[in-house]
């Protein structure tokens, strides 16, 4: 407990105040995917004959039976991001019995393909707000304890098992199945730190990577989107 209370502290101090913000941009409308593009790895760039990505009241309603994602068009940088997500009760093979997994990449840059060049914000049971690096992005510091390759643990994260429904026995940062949670995202320059509801969950800096789209992913898991929202970082 003495490690993580300061763990939580240096993650604090190094990011210091929260930089000033310009004006609310909703990337998604509650309407249909206008701005994005979806891809799946089996069906390629906005083939979606299955439905894997639908518009339902109000949010994007992702199924998870397939692998891939729906993206942003544009590219951002140095930015804040609000999303808000739940999970649904449907799993699917190959990760069936597995812990619901998701995330959000951003940074995202070069071809289409499971998974792009980017770093993740990821979203699974029990560990909502680990950092991952995904194909070659490296960073030179990360506030939580390094796990396996190119992953960090998000701060104060107990034991994990892969397994669904899994929930962190010491520290939970997500709400109960079928709840909406909240995250939070800021991206300055090569810097980066995540909330989950409101909690200082992980940071980093000195990212390889500082520009490119924003990715929303289907892995195997029923989840939801909603109130995504981007504000640009004026500076401080």
């Amino acid at each position: 407990m003495k490690r993580t209370v300061l763990l939580l502290l240096a993650a604090a101090l190094a990011w210091g105040a929260d930089p000033k913000l310009g004006p609310k941009r909703k990337l998604f409308n509650g309407k249909n995917l206008d701005g994005f593009y979806t891809f799946l790895r089996e069906q390629g760039k906005d083939k979606d004959p299955n439905g894997v990505f639908r518009v339902e009241n109000g949010a994007v309603h992702v199924s998870g039976t397939e692998y891939g994602y729906f993206s942003t068009k544009e590219d951002f940088e140095n930015f804040y991001l609000l999303v808000e997500f739940k999970w649904g009760p449907k799993t699917h093979p190959p990760r069936e019995s597995k812990a619901r997994d998701s995330g959000i990449l951003y940074h995202t840059s070069g071809a289409d393909k499971v998974w792009p060049r980017s770093l993740e914000f990821q979203i699974i049971e029990g560990g909502t707000g680990d950092i991952i690096l995904v194909d070659g992005v490296t960073v030179e510091k990360a506030a939580g304890e390094v796990w396996g390759k190119n992953r960090w643990k998000r701060l104060g994260k107990g034991e994990w098992k892969d397994v669904v429904g899994y929930r962190d026995p010491g520290r939970e940062l997500e709400k109960p199945l079928g709840q909406w949670n909240k995250l939070e995202m800021w991206a300055e320059g090569g810097s980066f730190r995540y909330l989950v509801n409101g909690v200082l969950a992980n940071e980093g800096s000195d990212a390889s990577d500082r520009r490119g789209r924003i990715v929303f992913q289907s892995e195997g898991a029923e989840l939801f989107f909603r109130n995504i929202v981007l504000r640009p970082i004026l500076g401080r």
